[in-house]
């Protein structure tokens, strides 16, 4: 009996050859890699990835969704089913039992669009707090819109916090655009295959937790100039000075300034946050 995609879990099955052999050629898998599968659905990924993977841990949310993928795949001595959120599971406690399982190195996935902050979190963590063991690779299918903000450049419509705080901690590409034709039920958005590497930029930023305060408060008005977006913690004509020192326009709004320049700025800047005084200004 086919299972009907569910509106809670955002299921949309997708059914494009063209697009499930770019997900699988970007994901660039060999013998030696162990995938970590979100939301695999009906299986119709999976059962690509496994011949070519050392093993495939899959995740997977709907219980209903989980008999079938033990019904059909089970048996796989390569496949592991979980069945629970992925955003709240603890994978390595889960897979201690399974030790031919420990550690996945790569992500290849078609995740639920509503969740996709807090899946890519999960999966990079932080600027404040980065992936202490890092995946190789990261390969997912989003909405078009966000992938454009992921790999979106400086100065871009597109370029904001999601796309600093993405690309601190990896490398972003696009690899494709998937219409929304190429699934079932189609879903409103068009979407996107995007890889992500996760890297260390350097130089890093000093104080990671100043960075990523820096980066929230001065993308908060995206039409202000960042002198008056970062106005609570140092002042305007001081930050102007070191805009300049830095070689960017006083006049900048936050997206004209890159990943690289938003970290100089950040170790720069010699104020802890918390530092600031009553009048709410801090001085550098």
């Amino acid at each position: 009996m086919e299972h009907r995609p569910r509106k809670q879990f955002a299921q949309h099955w997708l059914k494009s050859d063209k697009a499930l052999n770019q997900i699988v050629q970007a994901a660039e898998i060999t013998q030696c890699d162990r995938i970590l599968e979100i939301g695999p659905g009906t299986g119709i990924l999976t059962r690509r990835l496994l011949p070519l993977a050392q093993s495939v841990v899959a995740v997977e949310i709907d219980r209903d969704l989980c008999q079938l993928l033990a019904k059909q795949l089970g048996k796989t001595e390569n496949f592991l089913l979980l069945q629970g959120d992925i955003l709240s599971l603890d994978l390595a406690s889960q897979l201690t039992p399974f030790p031919a399982f420990h550690n996945p190195n790569k992500v290849v996935a078609n995740i639920p669009y509503n969740i996709t902050g807090p899946i890519l979190e999960k999966l990079l963590g932080t600027i404040t707090n980065p992936a202490t063991e890092p995946f190789d690779s990261i390969v997912l299918l989003v909405q078009k819109e966000v992938a454009e903000r992921l790999y979106a450049q400086p100065s871009s419509r597109a370029f904001g916090a999601l796309s600093v705080r993405v690309q601190y901690l990896a490398e972003c590409e696009l690899i494709s655009l998937v219409p929304a034709g190429a699934f079932h039920p189609p879903p409103k958005v068009d979407s996107a295959v995007v890889r992500l590497r996760p890297r260390k930029l350097s130089p890093a930023a000093n104080d990671p937790r100043r960075l990523e305060t820096l980066v929230n408060l001065g993308f908060a008005a995206k039409r202000k100039m960042l002198r008056n977006n970062l106005k609570s913690i140092v002042d305007r004509d001081r930050l102007t000075q070191l805009l300049e020192q830095l070689e960017v326009n006083p006049q900048a709004r936050a997206e004209d300034l890159s990943v690289a320049q938003w970290v100089a700025l950040s170790n720069t800047l010699r104020v802890r946050v918390g530092e600031a005084g009553e009048a709410g200004e801090a001085r550098v």
